[in-house]
């Protein structure tokens, strides 16, 4: 059976007309409740390390940072549901759409932990390699890593953006294998990465702003990396990159087993996998995303019966702001919270 279409509209504000206002200010000015956590360090099997942010019941972030104290095994009090939350693009557990998902759920008595891929914690992981778009392996591992924490927990997933199409590709790759979660849901997930690489190379604002703000910190990571990891990594493309494709085939690409963007774009697209996904999965984007426009996004023969496809008409990407000026991030965490109680 195909998957679902349900293009029920955000309720978005009439003073945020379109879609790059709707991005825009979400990620800058929106009202969210902050959530504070419990750091954990976890080596990976290649001899990197990722850090994990924790919030639950029990854990004092104030009194674990002053002791030093990391994360207490098992948890104090475990609880019935458990959130992991995977970022995007040079996200991290401070994101404004992380912390208004987190302390909506944290709020209800759920424990949330959000990995960040390496490199966006704060300190540089110990390899040339970072992270991609496609890195299911990586989300694996994360997920596995989780789960012993609170092995009997109602675990759900939730991924945005980047992060969203890692974990999209992943339930889609292991099918029935990824069945221990009670839920997924991908937020404004490049899931057709070749149209949303090419689409945020077109454009004064989308060349200007968005590719500009991610530029701005890729490129110093990466540089810093090539300090420590002399010859390899071309230096002078990645200092001279324009944009995420030139960007991409200069260091992404090449350092993590692709040939080339291409490459790398076509192969670490979720689109194609998600008819695998065997477990309850929504898939929201807005139609008017200026990163994926919504003649990319998956049709309904697209994706298994397992999926629900939210389209709404307006949202932006990972925007979905509403409410009076100035307007709040609460929309989405009851979005996901609804999916993951009624499945709809």
């Amino acid at each position: 059976m195909p998957a679902l279409l349900d293009t029920t509209p955000c309720p978005s504000p009439r003073w945020l007309p379109e879609g790059h206002s709707q991005t825009i200010f979400a990620a800058l000015f929106a009202r969210h409740h902050h959530a504070s956590f419990v750091r954990e360090r976890v080596d990976t099997p290649d001899g990197d390390f990722i850090d994990l942010d924790w919030t639950a019941p029990g854990l004092v972030p104030a009194a674990a940072a002053a002791s030093g104290a990391r994360l207490p095994d098992p948890l104090p009090q475990p609880t019935d549901n458990a959130l992991v939350l995977f970022h995007g693009l040079e996200g991290s557990s401070q994101s404004p759409y992380a912390q208004a998902i987190t302390q909506y759920f944290r709020s209800r008595g759920w424990s949330v932990v959000i990995p960040h891929f390496r490199g966006c914690s704060g300190e540089p992981n110990r390899l040339p390699r970072a992270y991609h778009s496609g890195d299911s392996k990586e989300i694996g591992f994360m997920l596995d890593t989780v789960r012993s924490r609170l092995p009997d927990a109602r675990w759900h997933a939730v991924g945005v953006s980047l992060g969203g199409n890692a974990l999209l590709k992943h339930l889609g790759e292991v099918g029935t294998a990824a069945s221990w979660l009670t839920a997924a849901a991908g937020i404004s997930a490049p899931v057709d990465l070749m149209a949303g690489g090419s689409t945020l190379g077109t454009g004064f604002v989308n060349r200007q702003v968005y590719t500009q703000m991610f530029l701005r910190t890729l490129k110093t990571k990466t540089l810093q990396k090539s300090q420590m990891f002399p010859g390899t990594i071309d230096i002078l493309r990645v200092a001279n990159a324009r944009d995420l494709y030139e960007f991409d085939d200069a260091y992404t690409a090449p350092v993590h087993g692709f040939t080339g963007v291409t490459d790398y774009w076509t192969r670490a697209s979720s689109k194609p996998v998600l008819g695998g996904i065997a477990v309850p999965t929504l898939v929201l984007n807005a139609r008017n995303d200026p990163f994926l426009p919504g003649r990319y996004l998956p049709g309904t023969h697209e994706a298994s019966s397992q999926v629900l496809l939210h389209q709404p008409a307006q949202g932006g990407h990972v925007g979905f702001s509403s409410g009076r000026f100035p307007g709040n991030l609460s929309w989405l965490p009851q979005r996901i919270a609804t999916y993951f109680r009624t499945g709809a």
